[in-house]
């Protein structure tokens, strides 16, 4: 597949999610569809799973397409999601096959203080 097939499917599906359209989403998954979540070490398999848990997932979260890095098949994004006043960014994995989310893996890292140890060689990064 094009590099640019991949890079659209997964923009678009950003785009969708944003506007909280699932079930527009699950239309890029393909039947075969997983989705891992390895730090809290869950899986969603298939269309109607992924529409439910995020249909029920609580908050209304707006989400910005930050990075999107893709080498044919395989496309890594990051993406900030907010909602209210919480915001969140998320990293995540696809491999697209035959147009269609073959497999899909997030990651959300916890922001952390920095130790202290390192304050002479670095500066304070303000998020965007």
């Amino acid at each position: 597949m094009p590099e640019h097939d991949s890079s659209a499917i997964v923009t678009h599906f950003w785009r969708l999610m944003d506007a909280a359209d699932f079930a527009g989403a699950a239309t890029l998954l393909a039947d075969e569809y997983t989705c891992d979540w390895p730090q809290s070490r869950e899986r969603i398999r298939g269309r109607e799973n992924f529409v439910a848990v995020n249909a029920h997932y609580p908050g209304r979260w707006r989400i910005a397409l930050r990075r999107l890095v893709a080498s044919g098949g395989g496309v890594s994004t990051e993406v900030v999601m907010t909602s209210g006043d919480e915001t969140i960014t998320a990293v995540s994995f696809f491999e697209v096959r035959d147009e269609k989310i073959t497999r899909e893996t997030d990651y959300w890292p916890e922001p952390y203080d920095a130790p202290a140890w390192r304050a002479a060689w670095v500066e304070p990064m303000e998020m965007r």
